[in-house]
């Protein structure tokens, strides 16, 4: 099976397709940021939990102006029994669209399909995708094993904080946490952040290692 492989900077590639919410294709989400992930398999427990999980922090996606997108090989009539029965069973509805891909071509022109598959199933596939239409980040999980939402959540807005803001996120950063800004590209810019970092708004360990945090200070 060949199998394409998306990389973080490149356009995602368009397609049209049947969905829980009626045809769509990606394209439709242009000027939003999309979260397309892909499962194994509708009325499988690990999914079952991830899409409630999904489904719980829609609203919290919804206000960083981002769409949930899943996708399955599954038909269309198998995903809305699925999130029926759901339904049913917890009282939570699916509030977003999931895309009935059956041929497989969607998931391959994604990279959903591990290179050794043996059954026909994606694995859990996340593609973070700004409103250009450009891969920002991928996360990927073994079909065993549940996604954190939070996580993916959390990464969303870190990629939106360093878009807005120009900066960076350190290690387990979370929203409203310090953030660090780039080493200075000048010589002047690495004795203003040595003799003086306060002034400037920032809080350095060294002059490459700075924080500060946001809303910012003009720029210096």
């Amino acid at each position: 099976m060949e199998i394409s492989q998306l990389n973080i900077g490149m356009q995602v590639p368009d397609f049209a397709a049947l969905s829980t919410m009626g045809p769509i294709r990606m394209s439709d989400y242009k000027g939003k940021w999309v979260i397309f992930f892909s499962h194994p398999g509708d009325f499988t427990p690990v999914c079952t939990t991830e899409f409630i999980a999904f489904a719980q922090t829609n609203q919290d996606f919804v206000d960083r102006n981002a769409q949930l997108l899943g996708i399955s090989i599954d038909s269309n009539p198998s995903h809305l029994a699925w999130v029926y029965d759901i339904y049913l069973t917890t009282g939570i509805t699916i509030p977003f669209p999931i895309v009935s891909d059956r041929s497989g071509d969607i998931a391959r022109s994604y990279g959903m399909f591990a290179p050794d598959v043996t059954t026909q199933e994606t694995i859990r596939d996340v593609f973070i995708i700004d409103p250009l239409q450009t891969v920002r980040a991928i996360l990927i999980y073994p079909a065993t094993n549940g996604r954190n939402i939070n996580e993916i959540l959390r990464l969303l807005i870190a990629i939106q904080t360093t878009d807005e803001y120009g900066v960076l996120t350190p290690a387990n950063w979370e929203p409203g946490q310090p953030v660090m800004v780039p080493p200075p590209l000048t010589y002047e810019g690495l004795i203003r952040r040595e003799t003086d970092p306060e002034r400037i708004g920032l809080e350095c360990e060294d002059w490459w290692w700075c924080y500060r945090t946001i809303p910012f200070p003009e720029s210096e």
